[in-house]
């Protein structure tokens, strides 16, 4: 199995469909937090939802496309990452994260973005990663902050989201920018 440690204990490795039971479970756990900014969490009300879910990115990452990984911390499911869009011909791409609040400010984001990042840039060719986030998710900003990315602006009801049509900010890292960093 391909993973990679993020910490004692804890471990960022694919998130596939015929872990279905476990994702749904850990939605379940953290849905009242992380529902206000991640659009999964109005979706996946159980396991079958769950499983078309996670097929979706498997049939996505299969066509080199979005791709999810889940975060393991003591051989729990806490959280993930995504490339929530993944596109190599335009050679750019977005992450998005959720983590369960219990397992918070051990930087493990930090950490696993960052992995992604190197991936993306040095092995896939990425020229800009994305990271796109409600402008009151304070502990989001400061994570794209912590990570490197440079705040690009205010996407005004940019995304339609609950029914609605909200505001979502732009934050980005260019490939130069993070070849630079070391």
């Amino acid at each position: 199995m391909l993973s990679l440690k993020l910490a004692e204990g804890a471990e960022l490795r694919p998130l596939e469909p015929w872990q279905a039971a476990e994702f749904y479970a850990q939605v379940e756990k953290v849905r009242d937090d992380i529902r206000p900014y991640i659009p999964f969490a109005a979706r996946v009300f159980d396991e079958d939802a769950a499983r078309a879910y996670l097929q979706g990115f498997a049939d996505s990452q299969a066509a080199d496309g979005a791709r999810l990984y889940g975060i393991w911390v003591d051989g729990v499911l806490s959280g993930g990452t995504l490339f929530r869009t993944f596109d190599a011909r335009q050679r750019v791409c977005e992450v998005g994260v959720w983590l369960d609040p219990d397992v918070r400010g051990r930087g493990l984001i930090t950490k696993a973005v960052g992995a992604m990042i190197d991936w993306a840039v040095h092995e896939r060719g990425m020229l800009r990663v994305e990271w796109c986030c409600e402008p009151s998710n304070e502990a989001s900003i400061a994570t794209a902050r912590r990570i490197g990315f440079t705040y690009e602006g205010t996407i005004r009801q940019g995304f339609n989201f609950d029914g609605r049509q909200r505001d979502y900010q732009m934050w980005a890292v260019l490939a130069d920018e993070w070849r630079s960093k070391g």
